[in-house]
């Protein structure tokens, strides 16, 4: 019971410091004016993207950028709060509270911090004055894949060496062996999970998505006996939840790469820690919870390679949330149907987790 209480107040704090900061930073992020300085965009293939500029070109240039400061922050003020709360209070209900420890949340933390202020980066980057050498501003993608690339390297590693972890559970059998494989097969994961990070491209939708994905999450870690990691993932979670709330349509602000690179590198390393380390499967689960960002990747693989090999495309634009609007479907149904899918697919996803 004493876990159930701490899961859900670190949900709520959370949600609560998520609440408070977004009239400050609404008004900075207005202020100056912190978004595109252009619409449109650059497709996968060097392109203009004129489907999607059609779509929503000239709300990027009204609709400041890194919202997503809302989500990392938050998470990262909460665990703060309980930290100090533990060291200055002698009393054991903020000693259960502190839910960070080195075996359960020490690397999501510190990912969640580190991708959201690179993410923050290429955010700065894209909003100032764009200079006609740069077509599209921010990080390049080779970059950013890159910096993901690097740090789910570290993460491999750590799981590697310190957590001597080198296996991944398989459904309705036993354990994958993997060896040294381990480490590149973690990365090329992290690296397709943080691609499905592109979902951020209608209101709430990204945030509606993952807000789902990580209450999954938070309820396998806890009957995994993990209540840190599933505190973490509540935390995560509640501050979603509170820059949804300004998110829906009309969007306030976009969470991109700031709240995006955090949330998608810090899945992966959730799903590796409701994996072999814990006897569990949440790896395997990853590809039922995650479901809408795999589908997001393979939308845009098929797009480019079916331009490429024969010189047709197969949607009228990827990803295939916009291929949806493309179509005729207005952007709340294309969110709304979203949302129910993963609801769905995260109750099939836990319990896949629980008894696979």
């Amino acid at each position: 019971m004493e876990d159930v209480i701490k899961i859900f107040i670190s949900a709520a704090t959370s949600f609560f410091l998520g609440m408070m900061m977004t009239p400050l930073l609404t008004h900075y992020l207005y202020k100056y004016k912190a978004w595109k300085k252009a619409p449109g965009k650059i497709a996968l293939d060097g392109s203009n993207a004129q489907v999607y500029g059609s779509l929503h070109g000239e709300m990027e240039i009204k609709t400041p950028r890194m919202g997503g400061l809302i989500i990392w922050v938050s998470t990262a003020v909460t665990a703060l709060i309980y930290i100090l709360s533990a060291s200055v209070f002698d009393t054991e209900f903020f000693a259960r509270m502190n839910f960070i420890s080195r075996s359960q949340t020490w690397l999501p933390l510190f990912a969640i911090i580190v991708g959201g202020l690179v993410g923050l980066s290429d955010d700065l980057l894209e909003i100032r004055e764009k200079r006609e050498s740069d077509r599209s501003g921010g990080l390049s993608l080779n970059k950013r894949l890159l910096i993901v690339g690097a740090i789910a390297l570290f993460a491999a590693l750590w799981f590697y060496t310190k957590l001597e972890i080198n296996a991944i559970a398989i459904p309705f059998d036993s354990e994958l062996y993997l060896g040294i494989l381990f480490i590149p097969i973690f990365v090329l994961i992290a690296l397709t999970v943080y691609a499905g990070g592109v979902i951020d491209g209608i209101d709430g939708l990204a945030g509606g998505v993952f807000a789902v994905i990580y209450s999954a999450y938070a309820a396998i870690a806890f009957f995994q006996d993990q209540p840190n990691l599933a505190a973490f993932c509540a935390a995560v979670a509640g501050s979603i939840l509170a820059f949804l709330w300004y998110n829906i349509p009309p969007a306030r602000f976009y969470m991109s790469e700031t709240g995006s690179m955090a949330l998608t590198i810090v899945l992966v390393m959730v799903a590796f820690l409701t994996d072999t380390l814990t006897e569990g499967i949440g790896v395997s689960a990853l590809f039922i919870i995650a479901l809408p960002l795999f589908l997001t990747v393979l939308s845009n693989v098929l797009q480019i390679a079916s331009k490429r090999f024969f010189g047709r495309k197969i949607f009228r634009v990827a990803p295939l949330h916009h291929h949806f609007e493309a179509i005729g479907w207005s952007s709340y149904k294309v969110t709304m149907r979203y949302w129910i899918i993963s609801v769905v697919l995260g109750i099939i996803g836990v319990i896949f987790a629980l008894t696979g």
